[in-house]
C-alpha cells in the first residue's frame, strides 16, 4: 500500500517560513497570496492486511515519529492499494 501524510503546524503556532514565502510572493507581484503555511508531505509504502490496519499503523507512525504533536497536526491524505 502507498499512503500520503501531510504534517502542518497547528494554527496557533507562528510560521516564519510561511510568512517569508508570503512576503516574497508579494514582492514578485503575486498580491493575491494572502497567507502561506508551510508543512511536510510524507509518502509511505507499507505492507498491511487492509485499509483499517494501514490507517492504524500510519496514525501511530505519524504521532510517534513524523510529527511533533505539541506544535503539529497530521492528516492521512490518502491510502491506496
Amino acid at each position: 500500500m502507498k499512503a500520503l501524510i501531510a504534517v502542518t503546524l497547528k494554527p496557533d503556532v507562528l510560521d516564519p517560513q510561511g510568512k517569508a514565502i508570503k512576503n516574497a510572493s508579494a514582492s514578485l507581484g503575486y498580491t493575491a497570496v494572502t497567507s502561506v503555511r508551510q508543512g511536510k508531505l510524507f509518502e509511505v509504502n507499507l505492507d498491511a492486511d487492509d485499509q483499517a490496519a494501514a490507517r492504524r499503523l500510519l496514525e501511530e507512525l505519524s504521532t510517534k515519529l513524523l510529527s511533533n504533536p505539541v506544535i503539529e497536526d497530521f492528516e492521512i491524505v490518502s491510502i491506496e492499494g
